[in-house]
C-alpha cells in the first residue's frame, strides 16, 4: 500500500509538456496523461512551448515533429542546451529514418510514430521518467558523499588544529 502511495506521489511530482499543434491530440493526451496521475501542460508552438520551459520545470516533453513555426528537431536542441535533465520524447505522423537519427543525434530520448498507441507512449514516458530518477538519485548520492566527505576533512584539520603544541603568548 505504501509503494502504491509512493508511486501515486512520484507522479503527482512528475511534468509533461505536450507540444503539438494538433488541438485534439494535445486534449487527449493532456486528459489521459492527468488520468494516470501526471502534471500535464501545453503548447501549440515551438515559441510557446520554449516559454514555458524556461517559466515552468518540466521531467519530460512530448514534441511533435511538424509544428506551425518551428521543426520539432529544431526545438528539441533548444531545449536541450536549456534544460538538458528534461526528457524528450519526439512524435511524429511523418516518419523517416533520416528524422528519426536526426531526432535521436539532437538529444531525443525517444520517438514514437503516429497514430498514437497510448501504451506505447505510456511505456516510453515511464521509462524516461525512470532514468531520470535514477540519474537524479546519483547526483543526490554524489552530493551527500562530497558533503560526508568534506565534512570529515574540516573535522580532521580541526583535530590536527588543536592537537599541534601552541605557542606560549608573548608577554
Amino acid at each position: 500500500m505504501k509503494k502504491l502511495k509512493e508511486k501515486k506521489h512520484e507522479k503527482a511530482n512528475e511534468s509533461i509538456l505536450v507540444v503539438d499543434d494538433d488541438e485534439g491530440i494535445r486534449k487527449v493526451l493532456t486528459e489521459i496523461l492527468k488520468e494516470k496521475g501526471y502534471g500535464v501542460d501545453q503548447a501549440e508552438t515551438g515559441v510557446e512551448a520554449l516559454k514555458k520551459t524556461e517559466a515552468t520545470y518540466y521531467n519530460l516533453a512530448l514534441i511533435d515533429v511538424r509544428l506551425p513555426d518551428t521543426d520539432g528537431v529544431r526545438l528539441l536542441a533548444k531545449i536541450k542546451e536549456t534544460k538538458p535533465k528534461m526528457r524528450k520524447i519526439i512524435i511524429t505522423g511523418y516518419p523517416t529514418l533520416r528524422n528519426a537519427v536526426e531526432a535521436l543525434n539532437k538529444g531525443a530520448d525517444g520517438y514514437i510514430m503516429k497514430p498514437l498507441d497510448i501504451e506505447k507512449v505510456f511505456a516510453a514516458i515511464k521509462e524516461q521518467l525512470k532514468k531520470q530518477r535514477g540519474e537524479q538519485k546519483m547526483t543526490e548520492e554524489q552530493l551527500v558523499e562530497y558533503i560526508e566527505t568534506r565534512v570529515k576533512q574540516i573535522k580532521q584539520k580541526s583535530q590536527n588544529e588543536t592537537i599541534l603544541p601552541t605557542q606560549p603568548p608573548k608577554q
